[in-house]
């Protein structure tokens, strides 16, 4: 992000040969004597004053962007460190049905809000373990690759939305299929699966691909987000149009829990109710009971020693006072000559 910085000198160039060709344009008019007395209200000095402020708040911003920041007293980057845990690829639904209620109320909370919540509350409690992310409708796709990075992961749980797969469908298998090969490969890793569905499967055989898993020593944990109540599912924000089939019928989804609970069966793993308060910790127990291994990772710094707020403070505050100068003379300073004719 600091190669930005190169905009800066670029901008201060491109001011200095605007005033010079403003300079030269005028010089065509008459004598710069003369012509100021023609412009009583430009000022000389303010364009200039102004520009510097404004390149000290890019230079500011551009450094934010690159999250300068301190560990221990001193900029020290990053350090390894042995830690040990297991590695846990998330396979989530983001099909259409994802958009109706989580609830027995047609208004309700979305299930991929709810799910997104449940996820983000399952990345907040791992500190040692290493997480991946795969989204899926009608195919899958790896957003986050095996990582520790848990920074990274809640920007992709942020972003997760139903139009990240443009071909519809619920393919489960091709899911748990691809999160299979994403393990990080000849590693002594315990390794999990975590499926957020609604458990709707209209692809292919999501049990014979569990089985597959548990046979690869991989565990499947499924947790079913939605009710077990046909829902609607909203076309508009607003909830006020639903999806309907070409006849006119409207088309209504529901959580299918016994694939669920087949699915976890095969996988060797759990079914738990994402609807239940105690979805995240069920998890998290039945995450813990598999062994850790060791591993060393590199430390990022933590949120307390960031700079990059100081030095958006700084760029907002230039900011603020650029909107407040004028172009022209400052009406109170115009009286006062800073500089002697002697």
């Amino acid at each position: 992000m600091l190669y930005l910085l190169i905009i800066v000198p670029m901008i201060s160039l491109l001011f200095i040969w605007a005033r010079f060709s403003r300079k030269k344009r005028l010089k065509k008019f008459g004598l710069p004597h003369v012509l100021n007395h023609l412009m009583p209200d430009a000022s000389l000095y303010m364009p200039t004053v102004k520009i510097v402020i404004e390149l000290c708040a890019l230079t500011l911003i551009i450094i934010a962007l690159g999250r300068p920041y301190v560990e221990s007293g001193s900029l020290t980057g990053e350090s390894e460190e042995t830690t040990a845990g297991i590695e846990v690829m998330i396979c989530f639904d983001v099909s259409n049905s994802m958009l109706a209620s989580s609830t027995d109320d047609p208004s309700g909370v979305s299930r991929l809000q709810r799910a997104k919540f449940i996820l983000e509350k399952i990345v907040d409690k791992m500190t040692d373990d290493k997480v991946g992310l795969i989204v899926y409708a009608g195919d899958a796709y790896t957003q986050l690759p095996i990582t520790s990075d848990y920074i990274s992961a809640k920007m992709f749980i942020n972003s997760i939305n139903t139009k990240m797969v443009p071909t519809q469908g619920t393919a489960i298998g091709a899911a748990l299929d691809m999160a299979i090969n994403s393990f990080t490969p000849e590693s002594d890793f315990q390794k999990a699966i975590v499926l957020i569905t609604d458990a709707e499967n209209f692809e292919d055989n999501a049990v014979e691909e569990a089985k597959r898993a548990a046979d690869a020593g991989i565990e499947v944990d499924v947790i079913g987000i939605g009710s077990s109540k046909g829902m609607p599912i909203p076309i508009n924000a607003s909830r006020t149009e639903f999806l309907t089939m070409a006849d006119g019928q409207e088309v209504r989804t529901a959580l299918n829990e016994t694939l669920g609970q087949d699915i976890a069966e095969a996988g060797n793993g759990i079914y738990i109710s994402g609807s239940g308060s105690s979805a995240v910790s069920e998890l998290s127990e039945q995450l813990d009971q598999l062994a850790k291994t060791e591993y060393k990772r590199s430390t990022t710094p933590s949120a307390a020693s960031e700079l990059f707020p100081v030095a958006i403070a700084v760029a907002l505050l230039l900011l603020l006072i650029d909107i407040f100068l004028p172009y022209s003379k400052i009406s109170w300073l115009r009286n006062i000559n800073f500089f002697s004719k002697h």
